[in-house]
């Protein structure tokens, strides 16, 4: 709305003043890091205030006995708090983003689908008590229904979006600067698997007092420079693009994305100013879905499904453990591969505190997020 704002008085802020920073993506992904930022600490509190006066605690319960006990202090602290990244990633987006961007607007209703996903699963599972069912909360298929459905409404419009893109339309791999064909149903395949799969990755990291917030950041840090590459000029008045230069997809305007990224990136922060150890408030499924399908749809619209393998390489590890665990439970007939899963809770349960597991893993988010940049001159 800013955007579009300055833009309907440019003839006074641009002609007579000389103020055009508002149309750079850099400027307004800056802006929009603050923004996010100021709006999730404005909010923050009421936020907390409302779960607490409703009484929308969490009361963690695992099949562990001795990760029971690790966590017991954790009872009754305010979940659904991933309501302040969602408030506040939407609000800077239109803020700050030109709502008419095809890129954008699928963004937005992306963390609106998964949100709201998210905030069903939770309340199911908070309110369960009153209720007298079980704290399940959706059931696993019914969960993965909604994903799907979501995943192939905006891989289908993504797709016609791709019509005039050459470079859309195709399957890249790290390390080689040609696209290889991909087949209208193999794109679709592809978005299903990837938004499905890193909302679910997410959703299993966060289980520490700041581990998926700040390891999201860190993706969604690097997802901007991506889609700022993806379409945006080495310079204001040079024709020659970042991905020309780098031999990547060129995606006309995902540069726009960037502001989305970067509002993903404030509200993640100033949420972790209350997730921090000892947590406020904890995320829940209504932040950590949104945070992990936003991820996915970035890999998509910049074609870098695989870089995002290495960009996001503390969820596939953890959502590798997950897979690894019930497989080799289900092989050996009850014997486990790690002590818990997500792996997460195995480092806890052999010694490490809390806080050294979360500082842990955000060194190797940082580590993968610089690979993954390294990666983008070698073609």
């Amino acid at each position: 709305m800013i955007y579009h704002l300055l833009w309907s008085l440019r003839e006074v802020f641009t002609h007579r003043l000389g103020f055009y920073a508002y149309q750079d993506v850099m400027f307004r992904s800056v802006a929009a890091i603050l923004t996010s930022l100021v709006i999730a600490f404005m909010i923050g509190p009421k936020i907390i205030r409302w779960l607490m006066g409703e009484k929308i605690g969490d009361r963690p319960e695992f099949h562990h006995a001795a990760l029971n006990e690790l966590t017991k202090e954790k009872a009754n602290t305010p979940t659904m708090g991933g309501l302040i990244i969602v408030l506040s990633v939407i609000a800077t987006t239109l803020l700050w983003a030109k709502l008419n961007n095809p890129f954008v607007q699928k963004a937005i209703i992306l963390v609106i689908w998964f949100g709201a996903l998210g905030g069903v699963d939770d309340w199911l599972k908070l309110t369960a008590d009153i209720r007298h069912r079980s704290r399940d909360g959706l059931k696993a298929w019914e969960k993965l229904i909604f994903q799907i459905g979501g995943a192939v409404l905006i891989a289908s419009f993504l797709y016609a979006d791709f019509a005039n893109i050459t470079d859309g339309k195709l399957f890249w791999v790290p390390f080689y600067k040609h696209g290889l064909p991909l087949a209208n149903w193999m794109f679709v395949l592809i978005a299903i698997f990837y938004i499905s799969a890193t909302s679910n990755a997410v959703n299993l990291t966060d289980g520490m007092d700041g581990l998926a917030a700040g390891c999201v950041s860190m993706v969604a840090l690097v997802l901007a420079v991506l889609c700022y590459v993806a379409s945006e000029t080495m310079t204001r008045t040079s024709p020659v693009t970042w991905a020309s230069y780098l031999l990547l997809p060129a995606i006309p305007q995902a540069g726009e994305l960037s502001i989305f990224y970067s509002a993903i990136i404030g509200a993640a922060l100033g949420f972790l100013w209350y997730n921090c150890h000892p947590a406020q408030t904890f995320m829940g499924d209504v932040g950590s879905l949104p945070l992990g399908a936003a991820m996915g749809y970035g890999a998509l619209v910049t074609r870098n499904e695989i870089l995002l393998l290495i960009i996001g390489g503390v969820f596939v590890v953890e959502l590798a453990s997950v897979v690894l665990q019930v497989g080799y439970f289900k092989y050996t007939g009850g014997k486990r591969l790690f002590r818990c899963a997500p792996i997460h809770h195995h480092f806890h349960l052999i010694g490490w505190s809390e806080p050294q597991v979360v500082v842990r893993f955000w060194l190797l988010a940082a580590a993968f997020a610089a690979i993954a940049l390294a990666t983008l001159k070698i073609r």
